[in-house]
């Protein structure tokens, strides 16, 4: 997952040991990523496994959620092992791990309580918002030479 573009790979085994991959590379719009939710189901892809820093995540998160088997992998874990330079290396890699069943996903709670923390930390930067607000007026007051803090508790 990144800021411009994501690569989604799909893996599956065939008959003798074989395993097929398809690879696809998409932009991070909205349309973009329902396309990317119909492409798997396509595939009949039941499990997917993302790894992003940052918020780059959560909108195909949103997406996917209800309708596949979504895991967020920790990218210092990923990281960690050599030779998986290019994202598109490290996405494929990731797939195989998911088929075989060797990822682990990040706790990631469900959309209600991702909801309430969202407003919980607007609500705290509208607060930290009008303390500077009223800051910023006692000290222009101050530089004018109004005295109003030492009349009102709060001007």
């Amino acid at each position: 997952m990144h800021k411009k573009s994501n690569t989604a790979w799909v893996l599956w085994a065939e008959a003798k040991g074989k395993t097929r991959k398809e690879k696809r590379r998409l932009g991070t719009f909205t349309r973009e990523q329902l396309e990317l939710a119909d492409w798997l189901r396509t595939y009949g892809v039941k499990h997917v496994a993302m790894e992003s820093t940052g918020v780059y995540w959560k909108p195909v998160w949103n997406i996917l959620e209800g309708q596949f088997e979504v895991r967020w992998v920790n990218a210092q874990h990923l990281k960690a092992v050599p030779g998986r330079k290019t994202d598109q290396k490290a996405s494929e890699w990731m797939a195989d791990l998911l088929q075989h069943g060797l990822l682990g996903g990040s706790f990631v709670p469900s959309k209600p309580p991702r909801e309430l923390r969202d407003l919980r930390r607007y609500r705290a930067s509208l607060a930290q918002e009008c303390n500077r607000i009223a800051n910023r007026i006692q000290k222009v007051l101050e530089d004018a030479h109004s005295q109003l803090a030492s009349v009102a508790s709060d001007p």
